[in-house]
C-alpha cells in the first residue's frame, strides 16, 4: 500500500478545487447547495473538510462534524483515476481521528440505498447498515 501524506484542513483558498472534486465524484445534487456546505463546514466550530493531496493536487476529500452526540461523515469522496489505491481508507481514518479527538462516541454516515459501492466500501472498513429510517424536511 502506498504511503500518503497526512490530511491537511481545507480553507476558503480551497473551494474551488474541493467543489470541483465534489462533482468528479458525484457527490453534489442540485436540491444541495455544496457551496453553502463548503463554507459552513470550514467556518463552523464542530466541522471541517479534510484533504488529502498526492504530488499537490487534491485527490480526496470529507466532511467531518460533531453534533454534540455523534460524528458524522458527509462528502468523503476520491478522484475516480485515485480510487483502489487506498485513498478513501486514508481519508476515512483521518476523519475517525478528527472525530476520535473530540471524543465523538460514534460515527455515522448516509449512504443513498441504490450506491452499492459506497455501501461496500463502508462494510469493508468495518461499518454496518444501521436499521434506521431517515425521515427529514427541507427548511427553505
Amino acid at each position: 500500500m502506498n504511503t500518503y501524506p497526512p490530511t491537511r484542513r481545507a480553507g476558503a483558498d480551497d473551494r474551488d478545487a474541493v467543489l470541483s472534486l465534489w462533482e468528479a465524484c458525484g457527490l453534489t445534487r442540485p436540491w444541495n447547495d455544496a457551496d453553502a456546505d463548503f463554507k459552513r463546514a470550514i467556518d463552523g466550530a464542530t466541522s471541517d473538510i479534510l484533504c488529502l493531496e498526492e504530488d499537490g493536487k487534491l485527490v480526496a476529500t470529507v466532511m467531518v462534524g460533531d453534533d454534540g452526540h455523534r460524528g458524522w461523515v458527509y462528502y468523503l469522496g476520491v478522484l475516480p483515476d485515485g480510487r483502489r489505491k487506498g485513498l478513501g481508507r486514508t481519508i476515512m481514518t483521518a476523519a475517525e481521528q478528527w472525530l476520535h479527538q473530540r471524543d465523538a462516541p460514534k460515527i455515522q454516515l448516509m449512504v443513498r440505498d441504490d450506491n452499492e459501492q459506497a455501501i461496500g466500501f463502508y462494510k469493508a472498513l468495518g461499518y454496518e447498515v444501521q436499521p434506521v429510517v431517515t425521515i427529514g424536511r427541507r427548511l427553505d
